[in-house]
């Protein structure tokens, strides 16, 4: 494996998964956000998994919310503890940032009061990560659009005074650096200046959009000819450290990505070498402060960003802060909430989005993100309320299908990253005899399920998948019924008939083989299991076969 400090690193996307599974490109490392691989299997996780055999990995958590005044959800902190033991990465790193309010997450990198009560909370949150994890973590710094009127330290120096109380590491964004600078009329060089060489463990560079009013960290263009020149200065500073390239929106070719990461190796080999930390004493966890000033701000600061406009809550929020124009600042975080909104629907929602076209999907979103907020920091979770949603949402009662085709879509979603699991062998059954198959229960794939609506809803999604022939169906109200399952990594709909689905549904609710040809029967004398047998395991829709002297 290549060493991290001497060739930059990329962020591992999904469009680049087959670049790198077939052709291992020139990559000194790869990062993954740590929020899109917690999931117990799928094809994510698994490539992952592959790459991680001849890449050193990153993990970059977007979700745990250091600075939210109610606290880290032990929950997610565990699942990431999981998933660093089983990816042993060479870093882990965090942001120095807030994002939730008790029963909401807002996805969102949100920007903290930069005071000492601020200082001993998330002090007191990375000990908790630390000894949780019983490693050392990277804390980064974070574009930011507003200022508190309150704030007492730079950026800068809240960092470096976390890591001299925390035994914490820093991750040096800059790119965030340079749009703090156009944004507040901060020095960037005065910012490096005040951290210590030693201290920062990793440089990131990404690109930017510059607008009239504001300069957004979107991470969505090559990096800008003033953000080389603060690398340059950094690795000055502070020696060859490991460097990556971000480019999360708008995800050009690997080509382009490496080519990006080809120029900063270029200037990595001409620095100097990373200087050891300075020495600091074992770092212990930090008792719990006093939360209940900071909380009040944030729930203001999450208020003004739900609000429909400049009024009430944005208006009181106002006197907190030191910045202006205040409506252009909270619209970038507005539309990152949005944004992020309709991107997780959308791909877990692909059909629906589909079927009601682009703009409305988008109003959709947000409706639905403003009237169900989720109360988790993985996005992929973000959907579970849909379908409820939608039925008692009047602007889409002309669609009365639609909440029963999010169920399906859900059910897909949940079944792209369900559990790996060896399917049940064809040949399992080729010894078992008749009368004891009659008393076996087939225990189902964890990526399978069994579904039915009183809409023609699995025509009209087959209809909306690529080359499948299928046609729309000519009348929406007849019923339908289907399987889920996932052969190979890619979730499909199995069309079936009623007496099928009966069959599935017992055996998906823990009936031996002999209840479920019963329930069948039951609607059609002349149900045949053989060759639906067949067919549900020839999809991978069962994961093994229980004998009755197993029970």
């Amino acid at each position: 494996m290549a060493d991290p400090a001497t060739l930059a690193g990329v962020g591992l996307r999904a469009p680049h998964y087959r670049d790198f599974l077939e052709s291992r490109p020139r990559a000194g490392w790869l990062e993954v956000h740590t929020e899109n691989y917690l999931a117990e299997g799928g094809r994510d996780v698994h490539v992952l998994h592959r790459l991680r055999r001849d890449y050193p990995v990153s993990l970059h958590g977007v979700g745990l919310g250091l600075g939210s005044a109610h606290g880290i959800v032990p929950e997610h902190l565990q699942r990431i503890r999981a998933l660093a033991e089983r990816i042993e990465p060479f870093l882990v790193s965090e942001h120095l940032s807030w994002g939730a309010v008790p029963g909401r997450h807002l996805h969102d990198l949100l920007p903290l009061v930069l005071d000492e009560a601020t200082l001993d909370l998330v002090a007191a949150r990375v000990a908790q990560v630390q000894d949780v994890l019983k490693r050392q973590i990277l804390i980064e710094n974070v574009s930011a659009y507003v200022r508190f009127a309150a704030d007492t330290m730079s950026e800068a120096q809240f960092l470096a005074a976390l890591a001299r109380r925390t035994g914490c590491g820093l991750l040096l964004d800059l790119n965030n650096l340079y749009v703090n600078a156009c944004n507040h009329g901060e020095d960037a060089l005065a910012a490096l200046a005040a951290i210590a060489p030693g201290l920062v463990g990793e440089l990131h560079l990404g690109g930017h959009l510059a607008t009239p009013d504001v300069v957004i960290d979107h991470h969505g263009a090559a990096i800008a000819e003033p953000v080389w020149r603060l690398y340059e200065a950094a690795l000055a500073q502070f020696g060859a450290v490991p460097t990556l390239v971000e480019w999360d929106a708008e995800v050009p070719p690997l080509g382009v990505l490496l080519a990006e990461a080809d120029k900063a190796t270029a200037l990595l080999s001409q620095a100097g070498p990373m200087p050891a930390a300075p020495a600091r004493p074992r770092p212990l966890l930090l008792a719990e402060p006093d939360t209940t000033a900071l909380g009040a701000v944030q729930h203001r600061f999450a208020n003004a960003l739900l609000s429909a406009g400049e009024g009430g809550e944005a208006g009181g929020l106002a006197a907190l802060l030191r910045e202006a124009p205040l409506a252009s600042r909270l619209a970038v975080y507005r539309g990152t909430l949005a944004g992020g909104w309709t991107r997780a629907l959308a791909a877990a929602f692909p059909v629906i989005a589909q079927l009601v076209g682009e703009e409305f999907f988008g109003a959709l979103a947000r409706e639905y993100g403003t009237c169900h907020p989720p109360a988790s920091a993985d996005l992929n979770a973000f959907g579970t309320g849909f379908a409820g949603f939608l039925e008692g949402f009047p602007h889409v009662a002309g669609m009365p299908y639609l909440p029963d085709m999010a169920r399906l879509e859900w059910l897909l979603h949940r079944a792209y990253s369900a559990a790996d699991r060896e399917a049940l062998a064809p040949g399992a059954l080729a010894h078992v005899a008749p009368a004891a198959f009659e008393q076996c229960r087939l225990v189902p794939h964890p990526a399978a399920a069994v579904f039915a609506s009183a809409w023609a809803v699995v025509p009209l999604w087959q209809a909306h998948q690529p080359d499948s022939g299928v046609p729309f169906p000519h009348d929406i109200a007849a019923p339908s019924w289907g399987l889920v399952v996932r052969r190979g990594w890619q979730p499909e709909v199995l069309a079936q008939d009623a007496a099928a689905w009966q069959a599935l549904a017992a055996l998906a609710a823990g009936a031996t083989v002999g209840e479920a040809l019963d329930a069948a029967l039951a609607v059609d004398a002349e149900f045949d299991l053989v060759p639906r047998l067949g067919q549900w395991i020839a999809h991978a829709a069962f994961a093994a076969l229980r004998m009755a002297e197993e029970d």
